[in-house]
């Protein structure tokens, strides 16, 4: 199996704000909890997995419009993400309901029936939330001295 690294950086500003680095050559991103935690100066984590699960959705069926020569004029994606709370009273995400709509020719949707049945299944992002994703967490203090592990506490 084709392994490839993302490596993300983040680093708090104040209180509840991050600016997340992604390579050295792309866009920064600030990151902000709604009030009263933060100062919603930016999307919070639930926001960009949404854009995340949105985006992946919309170029992986534009990418397959394109090389099935199917001209797409505007796009556009919404996102509908529920967040419930747990019977712990944590909140989680329920759900995300995408809905897409493009600009395409009248003759398109005869001709985009493969697109149609693969593009969800080339989407990394959604597939990947949908089959949950393992997460380990470390957490180090400053001299880098290990304070948690999450596969050692075996969460």
């Amino acid at each position: 199996m084709d392994e490839k690294q993302l490596t993300v950086t983040m680093e708090r500003i104040n209180n509840f704000e991050f600016k997340v680095k992604f390579e050295p050559h792309m866009a920064e991103l600030l990151m902000d909890e709604p009030t009263p935690l933060g100062a919603d100066k930016g999307p919070n984590a639930s926001r960009v997995l949404s854009a995340a699960i949105g985006n992946c959705l919309t170029a992986s069926l534009l990418f397959c419009l394109q090389k099935a020569r199917i001209e797409v004029g505007a796009v556009k994606t919404e996102v509908a993400t529920a967040i419930h709370r747990t019977e712990k009273g944590r909140l989680r995400i329920g759900g995300s309901a995408v809905a897409i709509t493009m600009d395409i020719g009248a003759e398109a949707p005869n001709r985009m029936g493969q697109c149609i049945r693969l593009f969800e299944d080339f989407c990394v992002v959604t597939q990947s939330v949908r089959n949950g994703i393992p997460v380990s967490v470390k957490v180090k203090n400053q001299d880098g001295i290990e304070l948690y592990n999450s596969e050692a506490a075996g969460s």
